[in-house]
């Protein structure tokens, strides 16, 4: 144990210590590497992009999380033990598929008596029918008397009515098997799986979340000052975690008035979602592109590091990097508005790790290869 405790307050603070020396001593050979490429090249090779003055549409920035538009949390509603269930979470069902069933051996034999008696009142009857008919005509021919001719008929009206009676029995029957059985509403996926065979379900109680991915929506609480900007059918993009690339989506629905703070007037957003990339429940931040366009000075995408609404980039500035903070747009088409910098100014694309404040730096010629 005495041994255990030294190595606790001693073994393992020389371990970390160990651990972020060796971590230094990279990062120190990785900046003395970069260095030695500099000065035996004389500049960091790398590319350049250019500022470009292009067409960009006003937009309103909003923030909100992926929702499918169809999503049904499927209960139980009678009692009894899960006897199969039928999914597994991330299965995709058909509509009318059965997910699970409770008791479902004796509901299916109550059933089948059910049938059968119903069979056998159904087969009663039409006798009962017969013998009156036949009685009726031979009344009429005098042939009985009028007391058998209404006893025939007497039993004919009960065994109608223990048909009906049969028939509401197996109705109940049925009833009771499609209770216990738990189905899907609409095609899609389960979401959640809450119930094991075996388990004891009781009416209420959560038992699969379905939903169908294939249409999402985002709700979206816009400044009130939006209000006169906004209509159903404009065109909005946004990002989620996890994707380089933007998603569309379309204003389908504004709130006809404002939520109860008086300040934000919520919006609600389609998002067609056939391949299936996006899923329910990520954070989704755009914007609502307006339809009028102005000019501003722009950089592509993929040259622009974003921190939120802000980027560093590196300019050009005769063979120097110069570091610089800009604010920066809403990715429209692969091009980012920015503010701060020129239409003309050429900023460090391919090698913009590598570069630091004041190093000098060169364009890469076609056959030289950037610094990586």
């Amino acid at each position: 144990m005495a041994n255990k405790k030294l190595f606790l307050y001693v073994g393992v603070p020389a371990l970390i210590i160990t651990g972020a020396a060796g971590y230094h001593r990279v990062r120190r050979n990785t900046e003395l590497d970069r260095q030695k490429v500099i000065k035996e090249e004389g500049a960091l090779p790398v590319t350049l992009a250019t500022v470009e003055n292009r067409a960009f549409r006003g937009s309103i920035t909003f923030t909100g999380t992926l929702l499918a538009v169809n999503r049904a949390e499927l209960r139980a509603e009678v009692s009894g033990r899960v006897t199969r269930v039928g999914v597994h979470e991330g299965d995709r069902v058909t509509a009318g598929a059965v997910l699970s069933a409770q008791d479902e051996d004796d509901l299916i034999l109550g059933v089948q008596a059910a049938e059968a008696q119903l069979a056998q009142a159904q087969a009663q009857a039409q006798q009962a029918k017969r013998d009156n008919d036949r009685a009726q005509m031979l009344l009429e021919k005098r042939s009985v008397t009028k007391q058998a001719a209404q006893q025939a008929e007497t039993y004919l009206n009960a065994s109608s009515a223990a048909a009906r009676a049969a028939e509401s029995n197996l109705g109940l029957a049925k009833s009771r098997l499609k209770k216990a059985r738990i189905t899907a509403p609409f095609a899609g996926e389960v979401a959640q799986r809450a119930v094991q065979p075996g388990e004891m379900l009781n009416p209420g109680q959560t038992a699969f979340v379905v939903v169908d991915n294939r249409t999402l929506e985002i709700l979206a609480d816009l400044p009130t000052e939006a209000l006169g900007a906004v209509k159903t059918g404009m065109k909005a993009t946004f990002r989620v975690t996890g994707y380089e690339q933007p998603f569309q989506a379309t204003l389908a629905q504004i709130s006809p008035s404002v939520l109860p703070d008086g300040r934000t007037l919520r919006v609600r957003l389609l998002v067609p979602n056939v391949d299936g990339k996006l899923k329910g429940g990520l954070f989704a931040e755009g914007a609502i592109l307006a339809e009028t366009e102005i000019r501003r000075p722009a950089l592509p995408s993929q040259v622009v590091t974003a921190l939120g609404r802000e980027a560093e980039v590196f300019f050009f500035d005769n063979g120097i990097a110069r570091r610089k903070k800009i604010a920066i747009g809403v990715d429209q088409a692969g091009w980012r508005p920015v503010e701060g910098l020129a239409v003309g100014t050429r900023v460090v694309a391919q090698g913009r790790d590598l570069v630091m404040d004041g190093a000098r730096i060169q364009e890469a010629s076609p056959q030289q290869k950037p610094a990586q």
